[in-house]
């Protein structure tokens, strides 16, 4: 039996299951948290086949540092506008998100930190939907495998119920939505980031970047890679290869945290 809604917390979550039930009884109206057009392409598509209204909400001053937060808001502008969806550009208010962010600046990926980003972004989403009259928000930050997807849609969830609109959950990480995101990214071709985008993410980057002997993360223009091959494009986001990369990351954030601990260690001892 398809539910075309689960309730939770007094809001209502457009559900996985129902997406077939949605495209013939149900048109929405969706405002569509984007945080870049490589992440965009694959979700657009998909809603606009199941026949929903939507609009493109880009609000995201974690980005940094301003010239890579321009390229990501330029590019998803200019696909908006060959696709003739609107591109709604909300403000750039950084200030506000590192204020939100103290004491969490050495949170790992997936942490509290990033709840505190998603909260922010999708609150500030769902407040706009509730004013200009849409009825349905989702994310394109639950499309990346590089994503925590239940910490996302938590935030979705917090964010409607606040402002009375419905999240719409949906399994955006198959792998034919997967597939189909990068085809559209290398039809288009998108600029590959190589972070996720604020300055916590760049500076961790960078040092498994030094750690791997790789030279730092270079923004600009000319320092662009592009995506072209979807095959292989694909490949970077396999869940095998995004599983890996947790697996490393966390070993290497506990052997960090115990190398600290033991050079705290031994300055103790020498200051006896």
């Amino acid at each position: 039996m398809l539910l075309p809604y689960i309730r939770s917390w007094s809001t209502r979550i457009v559900s996985t299951n129902a997406a077939q039930a949605l495209s013939t009884t149900t048109k929405r109206k969706i405002l569509l948290h984007s945080c870049c057009a490589p992440c965009s392409g694959a979700m657009i598509a998909e809603m606009s086949e199941q026949g929903h209204s939507l609009s493109v909400y880009f609000y995201n001053p974690n980005i940094h540092p301003r010239l890579e937060y321009n390229l990501r808001k330029d590019e998803n502008q200019k696909f908006c506008e060959k696709l003739g969806i609107p591109f709604i550009d909300d403000d750039y208010d950084v200030d506000n998100f590192y204020n939100k962010a103290k004491g969490m600046e050495m949170d790992p990926e997936r942490g509290a930190r990033c709840t505190m980003c998603f909260d922010m972004r999708l609150d500030k989403t769902a407040q706009y939907a509730a004013t200009h009259g849409y009825d349905t928000i989702t994310t394109t930050n639950a499309t990346s495998r590089w994503k925590d997807v239940d910490q996302v849609n938590r935030s979705g969830v917090r964010a409607a119920k606040m402002w009375g609109v419905d999240y719409w959950i949906y399994d955006w990480q198959t792998d034919q939505m997967t597939d189909r995101k990068y085809k559209i990214n290398a039809d288009n071709t998108f600029y590959k980031q190589q972070y996720c985008g604020c300055s916590f993410s760049l500076r961790d980057s960078n040092q498994w970047r030094a750690e791997e002997g790789l030279e730092p993360i270079q923004i600009g223009n000319k320092h662009h890679s592009f995506y072209n091959d979807p095959i292989e494009d694909a490949k970077e986001e396999s869940r095998e290869v995004v599983d890996a990369f947790f697996n490393e990351y966390d070993h290497r954030n506990q052997t960090r945290d115990q190398n600290k601990a033991a050079k705290r260690q031994q300055r103790k001892n020498g200051n006896k």
